[in-house]
């Protein structure tokens, strides 16, 4: 490269830079040129430039032609704009009408000049005009025109229409997992409101150390505590009246001491009521069926010294824990009876959590010493080993050793009893409207509906307008236990009324009112709240549910109308007639009520194709008479046994029975006859049972069955036999069967039908 110096010097220069773009072909040439033939040391060595423009080559390019046609293509559009705006008709813009109108005119008066664009004068547009072309533009987007005010009408209506929609269903999604309830509720119809199962309500209250059934009401703690335990909540509805009611604030200067109520609880046959009747020295017991007590009794016994004690007597069987739980809701303290020369039963245990549950003090009557075999000691033991620690063994609890046939100890326990009382200092105030729990209710044929209430604050009197659960009424008379007519009832008093207008459930509270009109609102507006309720937690089939039942082939519903004499008693038959229920049968209460059997109970029967049973009640007027015509089934019981225990034929007989395979009897082939025409005959004897001549039979031949089928004949020497006996020979044939050999054993089996059993 040092030897182009000399030629590239020239090429160098500035005056060399031309415009020309034939550059390429001049480095083509320059390199050739270039060819060394000495190397100079002396020489100096040139520094080489970029070249920044064209060199000419000899052709030349005018670039002034390209101006002017540029130029010249300016012009044409100028001159075009100038043919535009000469038009009468110019395109409409954002603009006012005077400007357009102003444009007009001096365009028609004043000819543009040449070479010039007449610029009119633009207006500023309003804000107005602005959200107008932005919606007008929105619109054509849209494809929506603003001619039609109908269109929009019905858009805005549309939009409003989703928005609700879309609110609605975001208030639902959130109280999807309220749920509203009224104070009437059960473990069932709650469990129905969350879409589970009643087990699962029982097992969570359980945990919680509280023992409840099916048809038990919860009360608003427990009911609040249980929901959350399955992420709901919550909600009790109440009528606007009902929260009207005055809740009085008793001062402390008005309230005076009262008796203290006591429930005696127990195992069947320990003897509560015996005791109830010691101290009572009266016989309750000749006045229940079946030498039980089926329901709560309610008795004020006024001691020696003129202190009085309010004593509630639940019933012991399983059926009544709804019964024995509602006892310990409304009680002061809790007697325990246990039989000396029995165990800690079932019940008692379960007697023993209510009243832990309802956080009353208990006190143990260890009952029957006076028998030889008793053992008070351990039943103290038994107790201790379930953390209950009676003061003899070093604990906290009281205890007294009774026999309440002769009477043994329960002065002891009486004191026992007020001492617990005068502890607690059982105070209420006599001067204010009073308030109570209704602890019984039925139906009177003579009286009418009768209620047992017990009344905890204030005085009842009579005239007084009482409001209990879903009735009220006004107050005619007031009966204690004994049928006594009374006018007015302090606090801690169990007293019989009449005058509601229907029976209300046990366990309801009850309050009095200044208005009757008041009352009856209430009652009317808690009717419809737990019509609604009802409403809401009927139980409806399911796809799963019909799934199941068609998988299971047959199945069968055993429909119930249920009558008793008194709620208790309903609710408890109620409670054990559901738990019969099976995977093939499932018990329906379509109704249950207090009273006697009425003509629209059997009607309703009738329709639904139910039994009706009644406990303790009777049909009335033309009920018996119409059940005969449409052959619906009354069966009325005295005793809960005998009616659990017809129910439960009647679901075993609605079973279908499972066939059962039954061996009766074996032969032993002794030989083997090969007849033309007819085929192989044995001649066997019988060794057990019988073979008979329809049954089927089973050829075995070295312990392994080689042939099942049945037989074609069977004889006794030349007759032919439909049976043969244990002992005796005979000859048979088998149907479709000649390979039989001798020394082979026939057994002859039948298919038995069995009852199924629950």
């Amino acid at each position: 490269m040092v030897a182009e110096a000399p030629v590239k010097a020239e090429v160098a220069k500035p005056e060399a830079v031309a415009t020309d773009s034939a550059a390429p072909e001049v480095k083509t040439e320059t390199t050739a040129e270039a060819t060394p033939t000495s190397v100079d040391p002396n020489a100096i060595k040139t520094k080489y430039k970029t070249l920044t423009g064209f060199k000419k080559t000899g052709q030349t390019i005018d670039l002034d032609e390209f101006k002017k046609k540029e130029k010249t293509v300016e012009d044409a559009r100028k001159r075009k704009r100038k043919r535009i705006s000469k038009d009468p008709a110019p395109k409409p813009g954002p603009r006012t009408a005077n400007t357009q109108n102003r444009t007009n005119t001096n365009s028609r008066q004043r000819p543009p000049q040449k070479g010039r664009t007449p610029q009119p004068v633009k207006a500023e547009p309003t804000d107005e005009e602005v959200q107008k072309q932005i919606r007008e533009t929105l619109e054509k987007l849209q494809g929506k025109s603003n001619k039609s005010k109908g269109a929009k009408y019905r858009r805005d209506k549309r939009d409003q229409h989703r928005q609700k929609s879309e609110e609605e269903l975001a208030e639902q999604e959130a109280s999807s997992k309220t749920i509203k309830v009224t104070e009437f509720i059960t473990v069932g119809e709650i469990a129905t409101l969350m879409e589970i199962s009643s087990t699962e309500i029982i097992s969570a209250c359980m945990s919680l150390g509280i023992m409840v059934t099916m048809n038990q009401r919860l009360d608003a703690e427990t009911l609040s505590i249980v929901a959350d335990e399955f992420g709901y909540q919550v909600e009790f509805v109440k009528t606007e009246l009902e929260e009207n009611i005055d809740e009085e604030e008793d001062v402390e200067e008005d309230l005076k001491s009262r008796s203290p109520i006591v429930t005696v609880m127990g195992h069947v046959d320990h003897g509560k009521t015996s005791l109830l009747d010691y101290i009572r020295e009266e016989n309750v017991i000749a006045g229940e069926s079946g030498g039980i007590t089926q329901h709560i009794g309610a008795y004020s016994v006024t001691l020696k010294d003129d202190q009085k004690i309010t004593f509630l007597d639940t019933p012991g069987h399983e059926a009544f824990t709804a019964m024995r739980a509602r006892g310990a809701q409304v009680t002061d303290i809790a007697i325990i009876v246990v039989a000396a020369d029995d165990d800690i039963m079932p019940q008692t245990k379960e007697a023993i959590s209510h009243a832990q549950a309802a956080g009353v003090p208990i006190i143990f009557a260890i009952n029957k010493i006076d028998k030889p075999n008793s053992n008070p000691e351990k039943i103290k033991e038994a107790l201790a080993g379930m953390n209950l620690m009676v003061e003899d063994w070093g604990g906290k609890i009281q205890s007294q050793d009774i026999s309440a046939l002769k009477g043994t100890g329960i002065k002891e326990l009486l004191e026992k009893v007020l001492l617990e009382a005068e502890i607690l200092e059982l105070k209420a105030n006599p001067n204010r409207k009073s308030k109570g729990t209704v602890v019984e209710a039925f139906l009177d044929k003579g009286r009418g509906y009768v209620s047992t209430i017990l009344v905890q604050t204030g005085t009842l009197n009579v005239g007084d307008y009482i409001l209990a659960g879903k009735h009220s009424g006004k107050i005619k008379a007031m009966f204690d236990e004994r049928g006594n007519a009374l006018d007015a009832v302090p606090p801690s008093s169990p007293v019989s009324v009449l005058g509601l207008d229907g029976a209300p459930q046990a366990g309801d509270n009850f309050n009095v009112l200044e208005d009757e009109k008041e009352a009856k609102q209430i009652a009317a507006k808690r009717t419809q709240l737990q019509r609604e309720q009802n409403v809401r937690t009927q139980r409806h089939i399911t796809l799963d549910e019909i799934g199941r039942r068609i998988a299971l082939g047959e199945f069968k519903e055993l429909n119930l109308i249920l009558k008793g004499d008194v709620d208790g008693s309903v609710e408890a038959l109620t409670d054990s007639l559901q738990k019969l229920s099976t995977e093939e049968i499932q018990v329906n209460i379509i109704h249950k009520g207090v009273g006697a059997i009425t003509e629209s109970d059997v009607l309703l029967a009738s329709a639904s194709d139910a039994i009706v049973i009644g406990f303790n009640v009777r049909p009335m007027g033309n009920a018996r008479s119409i059940a005969d015509k449409e052959e619906i089934d009354i069966r009325s019981y005295s005793i809960i046994y005998d009616a659990i225990n017809d129910v439960k034929d009647a679901m075993e007989g609605m079973l279908s029975p499972e066939m059962k395979e039954e061996i009766t009897g074996t032969a032993e082939i002794r030989e083997t006859y090969k007849i033309s025409k007819v085929g192989t005959v044995a001649g066997c004897m019988v060794m057990t049972g019988k073979i008979f001549r329809n049954s089927g039979i089973r050829i075995i031949r070295e312990g392994v069955v080689v042939h099942s089928g049945f037989l074609s004949s069977l004889k006794r020497f030349k007759d032919d036999a439909k049976e043969v006996a244990k002992g005796y020979d005979c000859g048979l044939q088998v149907k479709n069967y000649n390979e039989i050999q001798e020394g082979d054993t026939l057994e002859c089996f039948q298919e038995v039908a069995v009852k199924k059993k629950l």
